[in-house]
């Protein structure tokens, strides 16, 4: 304190910057081109320092909508599929009057009333659940974390079984878990695609599968934690306590904290990602004969598609023109004085 040399404005005096400058040389984060003779040096945005896009797509495939989605990969391995593929094939090919789908034709057009915006309801769960069950049952090995293991955080107070972390649930329990939990908490189709993306990059992020023994409070985490993202009037942890009346706050907040964890507390969902998870939750349930309920297209359906669309239209053009507003500058602005000038 009041030398004229103290570590404070001599490097080579201070260890600790010693140490820094050791480390910008063993991970640089700038180059020649970032150098600036006005601004100094230039860091990188955190987005920049991330890995490149290919071995992003490939392990993350919740955060990039050109990765396939894990479900869909899962579900293609399944031998059963390929042989629903193929009887659906000799279906269509052999006896088509047997057929129970509807198709339009010139007169008569079936659409469903599910869409990216707002999905049906009953059938995104149900795609949901199958999702997950091809995740349990082609799951590669039987990775998991204390947080989520049934046994040492049970979800009530019956007696686990001993075979709970060998056999597989089937896919109709855990459509009945789900189901119950959208039901009480009265969520919406959307937190329920929205559930899927913060599953699959909760075993992603942490290496871990998801498996008989903790599938339901990873699937409980997800849905706590997509409700409160997704819904503008949450449900509070001590209203899923209500739902489960065996399970404590504290254990579901403790579950909740750790599933932020493991998530790097990511829970961005791009709209590209969430629109990707949509459809192909529609090709999963294509390919096991899952058909969303189909009605003629009447007029009044009709008109309501149109103003729907209108909307939609109408709403981009205002955020287009807006953002166009933002990003003209005092210079463009003058050039564009200046033009009409001449053209007048």
């Amino acid at each position: 304190m009041g030398g004229s040399v103290s570590c404070c404005i001599s490097p080579g005096e201070s260890p600790k910057i010693r140490r820094r400058q050791v480390e910008l040389e063993e991970c640089p984060i700038t180059t020649a081109e970032d150098v600036s003779e006005d601004t100094g040096t230039y860091l990188q945005h955190i987005s920049d320092r991330e890995l490149p896009d290919e071995l992003a797509q490939e392990s993350n495939p919740s955060d990039h909508p050109r990765a396939s989605t894990l479900f869909l990969n899962k579900s293609q391995t399944d031998v059963s599929v390929r042989e629903k593929r193929k009887s659906n094939y000799l279906n269509h090919q052999m006896s088509p009057g047997l057929l129970t789908k509807k198709f339009s034709s010139c007169s008569t057009i079936f659409l469903d009333d599910s869409t990216v915006s707002q999905p049906n309801l009953k059938s995104t769960i149900k795609c949901v659940t199958l999702a997950i069950y091809y995740h349990i049952k082609n799951r590669d090995s039987n990775r998991s974390v204390d947080i989520f293991d049934e046994k040492k955080h049970p979800l009530s107070r019956e007696k686990v079984p001993d075979d709970y972390s060998v056999v597989d649930p089937e896919h109709k329990l855990i459509y009945r878990f789900i189901r119950t939990l959208f039901s009480s908490a009265q969520l919406t189709a959307e937190c329920a695609i929205v559930t899927l993306v913060y599953l699959e990059r909760l075993l992603t992020y942490a290496e871990m599968d998801i498996c008989p023994c903790n599938w339901k409070r990873i699937v409980l985490g997800a849905i706590l934690l997509a409700s409160k993202v997704w819904d503008d009037q949450a449900v509070w942890n001590v209203d899923y306590c209500q739902i489960l009346k065996e399970m404590t706050v504290e254990d579901m907040n403790e579950m909740e904290r750790h599933f932020l964890e493991l998530l790097q507390f990511n829970i961005n969902v791009p709209g590209s990602v969430y629109a990707k998870y949509y459809f192909d939750l529609r090709s999963l349930a294509d390919d096991n004969n899952l058909s969303f309920p189909l009605e003629p297209l009447s007029n009044k359906r009709a008109q309501k598609l149109e103003a729907i669309s209108r909307l939609c239209e109408d709403k981009y053009k205002d955020l287009c023109k807006s953002t166009m507003r933002r990003s003209v500058s005092v210079d463009n602005m003058a050039g564009i004085k200046n033009s009409q000038a001449v053209l007048s």
